[in-house]
């Protein structure tokens, strides 16, 4: 058993599922102006987009549940119109913990359908031994669709896009069409090391190709809001891929060079990417998630 694996999983549930034993009295709820009509905020855990018009208000993603008020008062400072449509990109605990507190305020909670599966059963973490509890039947999806599927709402196409097996196994991008922006959830971690959750369903080579069907969706003028990191374009989804790629690659050559994962993990192959080990995933932690996946059956 990789023990570095079995730390990464626990410091990220940690963090996502007990919420309530942190502190949120002092997060702040940023809003950035995407477009003059869709919004990125910024508060603890993954990023919200927004969506407003006459039709009412879309929101993507929800973070924790006590920041639920806190993001409902920075909303209202753009549109007077509730939450409609609340979509999740996938089943965190950072992107879908407010899912209870606006579903019961009405809105209709969209999702692919494997969101729906985690959040409404009992999901078991081998890795350490822990369980976590199905989520309130409010927090569940009502609309769930297996590969994609269509919102036409306040002038938008909005096109809701399964990529297999990338971060979790239900994640989902959310392409505002006539705009031109995408939401990519935690398919992109923007400057740094990503979260690739194997326990449900993620994988590397999974979240390759889910960053290479966003690279194929977007154009030079596509702004893109990722699951952490700030505001993007295409030239930064590009440099993430290349990381992607490189880590993948070094991480596959040293082991096949016979190199332990001690030995891996000692040995620079984060040279170039040194900075991108800000976030909670350090480099020693992203190149144990590669060996990992690539070896599960040695585990």
């Amino acid at each position: 058993m990789n023990h570095s694996i079995v730390y990464i999983a626990a410091l990220f549930f940690t963090t996502t599922i007990s919420y309530t034993q942190r502190d949120y009295s002092t997060v702040e709820i940023k809003t950035t102006a995407v477009t003059d009509h869709i919004y990125m905020m910024e508060g603890s855990g993954g990023n919200i987009g927004v969506l407003t018009g006459e039709d009412g208000t879309l929101m993507i993603d929800d973070q924790f549940a006590p920041l639920s008020e806190k993001i409902k008062a920075a909303m209202a400072e753009l549109t007077e119109h509730p939450v409609k449509y609340l979509l999740n990109t996938h089943w965190h605990g950072d992107h879908t913990g407010g899912n209870e507190n606006f579903g019961k305020d009405g809105a209709i909670i969209v999702a692919q359908a494997n969101v729906r599966q985690r959040l409404s059963t009992e999901n078991i973490m081998k890795a350490f031994d822990r369980t976590t509890p199905a989520a309130p039947e409010a927090a569940w999806p009502q609309i769930t669709f297996e590969e994609d599927m269509k919102i036409h709402f306040n002038g938008e196409d909005v096109m809701l896009i399964h990529v297999h097996n990338a971060h979790t196994d239900g994640d989902a991008f959310v392409y505002f069409m006539n705009s031109n922006v995408l939401h990519m959830g935690d398919t992109f971690f923007n400057g740094r090391f990503p979260f690739i959750d194997l326990g449900s369903g993620g994988s590397v080579d999974g979240a390759i190709k889910a960053v290479e069907t966003a690279l194929m969706l977007s154009d030079t003028a596509t702004k893109i809001i990722p699951g952490h990191g700030q505001l993007a374009r295409k030239s930064d989804l590009l440099q993430y891929y290349t990381m992607l790629v490189n880590m993948k690659s070094r991480v596959m050559e040293a082991s096949a060079a016979g190199k332990t994962i001690e030995e891996i993990k000692t040995a620079g192959l984060d040279k170039g990417y040194e900075s991108w080990g800000g976030g909670f995933v350090s480099a020693e932690r992203f190149i144990d998630t590669i060996w990992s996946d690539f070896n599960r059956g040695e585990e």
